[in-house]
């Protein structure tokens, strides 16, 4: 197994570990396990393509490990309150209905290919989980206000990426409806 695809794997096994730190209140913790699990991303990609490491367990399990990863923080996060269930409702619609679309058209042998909004869209959540993580972190200091700003400014950028790649999948690809 390469590099870029035990990144992957490391990836997917960090997630039990923030959920734990997470739940047991160990925020700073919790911080530290999703900022370096959410750095292996960026740098198994980066090194399947420089090296040609390229996989096909690679191109199926990296944005599968983001996934879970980013989406087991929001989870974390509704049952807490810090963000409304809404909006993991409307990431998940978007998710289904994009791997929905990829399985129609891998079925006629079509590949759907990854748009740069699904990936400005992935990165942002990447950025508002920490900064939602840092906002019982920093209560009750001067800090307060800009992490918590911070932290909804990047949410609220991620739901707007969210719905907007959904939709651009949904365009560019409405081929894949057709009966």
């Amino acid at each position: 197994m390469n590099l870029p695809n035990k990144l992957t794997i490391a990836r997917v096994i960090a997630v039990p570990v923030f959920v734990l730190l997470y739940m047991t209140e160990l925020y700073i913790p919790a911080f530290a396990v999703f900022i370096l699990a959410s750095i292996t991303d960026l740098l198994d990609g980066k090194i399947a393509r420089k090296y040609n490491l390229v996989t096909n367990f690679g191109k199926i399990m990296d944005p599968l490990a983001d996934k879970v990863l980013v989406y087991s923080a929001f989870c974390l996060m509704i049952e807490d309150q810090t963000i409304p269930g809404w909006m993991l409702i409307v990431i998940l619609a978007r998710e289904f209905t994009v791997a929905g679309m990829r399985t129609v058209a891998a079925a006629d042998g079509i590949v759907v290919a990854a748009a740069m909004s699904g990936k400005i869209k992935t990165v942002l959540q990447m950025i508002a989980v920490p900064f939602l993580l840092a906002i019982p972190v920093f209560a009750n200091t001067v800090f307060a206000s800009p992490v918590y700003y911070g932290a909804y400014i990047f949410l609220w950028a991620s739901m707007v990426m969210t719905v907007y790649s959904g939709f651009e999948y949904i365009l560019k690809n409405k081929s894949v409806f057709s009966f």
